[in-house]
C-alpha cells in the first residue's frame, strides 16, 4: 500500500473520530441544559413527539449523504490501490 493512501485514510479516520466527539459533546451539553432547567417527564415526552416528527426529514436525508459520501471515497480508494 501507498504512503500516500495509508496517510488518507488515516487523516480520513480523525477526521470521523473527531465528528463523532464533536456530536457526542453537543448532545451532552443539550442534556446538561434539560438538567439545569428542571427537566419533566411532560418535557421529555413532549421533545420525543418533536423528534419523532422532524428527524425522518432532517436526519436521514444527511445520514444518506455521508453514506454517499464514504461509500463513494472507499470504491475511489480501492480503484487507486487495485489499479
Amino acid at each position: 500500500m501507498s504512503i500516500g493512501l495509508l496517510i488518507f485514510l488515516v487523516v480520513l479516520f480523525i477526521a470521523a473520530l473527531g465528528g463523532t466527539f464533536f456530536a457526542f459533546k453537543q448532545e451532552e451539553n443539550k442534556m446538561k441544559k434539560y438538567e439545569e432547567e428542571g427537566d419533566t417527564v411532560e418535557d421529555q415526552l413532549r421533545r420525543s413527539h418533536e423528534y419523532e416528527s422532524s428527524s425522518l426529514k432532517s436526519n436521514v436525508p444527511l445520514q444518506l449523504v455521508i453514506y454517499g459520501v464514504t461509500i463513494t471515497a472507499s470504491l475511489i480508494v480501492f480503484a487507486i490501490y487495485v489499479f
